[in-house]
């Protein structure tokens, strides 16, 4: 598709310098990722910050609608009764291992980085022993035991998405429901951005933004699930489109592109819920 830089490429990326990977796209399930990858030299390049300099100020707001569309999309798959188990992979500072609490499911969480752990133990009063300081690939549980697994807005950040999919699909009862968000490819903001670059007389495309630490690896497309699910023992139980914010835009002209991303399925974000079958 063409070089990415792992810094902020502006509208004249050739005015900027940095180091640059290439994207590339399968042409049968529209994964984009970067060829070759980068490689932190050690985990807490990627997770060992502050949990400020991660996210915004609003993010740190308790809200009591938060996670509550997706929890009310597994609970309808799932036929849920109170007490049913959960795992919350990435739980950062907690805010939907709480979420998930307060829903009734049993819950246990997994996260990487030992700051955003802590945070959530200390400011969201979750139990030190139901969440785990490490990284999937390193995490054992035991095959059956969840009845829901999410991962929100993490699995674009691990190397290997196919074995962390089928290593979560272990932990998972059958007819258990895995559920995924993930950044899309087939987001329309990323082609209107590359057919200017491409207008302008350069090679630089926008996927696979943000190309600093943590790393967005890869971007996925609903058929990258339905071509893994075929080989996997899951079947696409649900799925939507997320538009999200639109920056660099005239105001005027964001509802108009809210309504065709709307209507066209082409957001930024696609959630979608996996179910493990028999």
């Amino acid at each position: 598709m063409g070089q990415r830089m792992n810094r902020s490429q502006g509208v004249k990326p050739t005015r900027n310098t940095g180091i640059t990977t290439s994207v590339v796209k399968c042409r049968n399930c529209g994964l984009i990722y970067s060829n070759p990858q980068p490689i932190p030299f050690d985990i807490e390049d990627h997770y060992g910050v502050p949990p400020e300099e991660y996210w915004s100020k609003e993010y740190f707001k308790l809200d009591t609608t938060y996670f509550s569309s997706e929890i009310f999309e597994a609970k309808k798959l799932l036929s849920f009764v109170k007490g049913m188990t959960a795992l919350d992979i990435g739980t950062g500072i907690g805010k939907c291992f709480v979420a998930l609490e307060k829903a009734g499911f049993d819950t246990r969480g997994i996260e990487p980085s030992a700051s955003f752990r802590d945070r959530a133990i200390d400011t969201m009063g979750i139990d030190s022993d139901r969440l785990k300081l490490g990284m999937l690939e390193e995490t054992e549980y035991e095959d059956g035991q969840f009845d829901f697994i999410t991962f929100g807005a993490v699995l674009e950040h691990l190397y290997d998405p196919s074995e962390s999919i089928s290593r979560a699909l272990k932990w998972l009862k059958p007819n258990g429901v895995l559920h995924l968000e993930v950044p899309s490819s087939d987001y329309f903001m990323a082609k209107v951005l590359n057919l200017y670059y491409k207008i302008i007389g350069t090679n630089y495309v926008t996927n696979i933004s943000p190309m600093h630490e943590p790393f967005h690896l890869f971007e996925f497309g609903y058929k990258s699930f339905t071509e893994h699910a075929s080989r996997n023992n899951y079947e696409i139980a649900s799925h939507r489109y997320y538009v999200c914010d639109i920056y660099h835009v005239p105001r005027l002209v964001k509802p108009l592109l809210r309504w065709y991303m709307g209507k066209t399925k082409t957001g930024m974000q696609l959630s979608i819920w996996l179910r493990k079958l028999n």
